[in-house]
């Protein structure tokens, strides 16, 4: 059979200047938490990061997302004292000498952000059988947070900070945002303009944990396999092609 005609791409090839700003959007970005302005977001900006997360690849196209916009202030205080419930949860499951650091983070920005976000995931969207999903049921789920880091990216580009926060309950986010049983919140957003991005993550500053060396985490053919001369040259500019510091 074949494949339905349609046009191509008139110019798909990107600048220097434009694939340099795919990267510093990817490299500048941060989980922001306790940064942000109370400036209100344009409704065209928060279109465009919005068409941005919506515009994410999905299992089978089928697009399983909605976005739950938050902006009303008492619907804002019922997902903080979630998060607040959860958080002291949290800080239990931590040895001891981890729980002063954890007790003096940051982990939200859910009253200070103009404007929250529950990214969900339908996986009743289109039916129960699903093109690419049919071996691996979690490939909506995963298409999902494809909208997250779209949406994130996007934010980024446009000089908004997002936070995703991941310290609740389901259910009681489901019973904040009236979400149905059957839809999956997926991420948790806190979106808007901020006083400044830090250099680093604010987790890796905080010496909660370092970054990984990415040569470290590279497998050749199978895992724990072996570099060969190939191999070999790539772990070599591994450094050189990361994010630049200054």
């Amino acid at each position: 059979m074949s494949s339905p005609s349609q046009s191509i791409q008139a110019d798909p090839q990107f600048s220097a200047e434009e694939r340099a700003a795919v990267y510093r959007a990817i490299h500048t970005r941060r989980d922001v938490r306790g940064q942000f302005l109370p400036d209100p977001i344009p409704d065209e900006v928060l279109a465009r990061v919005l068409n941005a997360a919506h515009h994410a690849p999905s299992v089978g196209f089928m697009q399983p997302w909605d976005f739950v916009l938050v902006r009303s202030p008492e619907v804002k205080q019922q997902i903080h004292r979630a998060f607040g419930a959860a958080h002291a949860e949290a800080e239990l499951m931590f040895e001891e000498g981890k729980r002063t650091t954890y007790r003096q983070l940051k982990l939200e920005g859910i009253l200070e952000a103009p404007v929250n976000l529950c990214i969900t995931c339908d996986r009743r969207r289109n039916g129960p059988v699903v093109i690419g999903r049919t071996h691996i049921a979690a490939m909506d789920l995963y298409s999902s947070v494809c909208a997250v880091q779209n949406l994130w990216l996007a934010a980024r580009a446009e000089g908004l900070g997002v936070g995703w926060v991941s310290i609740f309950h389901q259910q009681a986010l489901r019973e904040a945002l009236g979400i149905p049983r059957e839809i999956i919140p997926v991420a948790y957003l806190c979106i808007g303009y901020v006083s400044h991005f830090y250099d680093r993550p604010e987790l890796e500053a905080a010496g909660w944990l370092p970054r990984l060396a990415l040569g470290e985490l590279l497998h050749f053919d199978r895992w724990q396999g072996e570099a060969d001369a190939a191999g070999a040259a790539l772990l070599a500019r591994l450094d050189e092609a990361g994010p630049a510091r200054g």
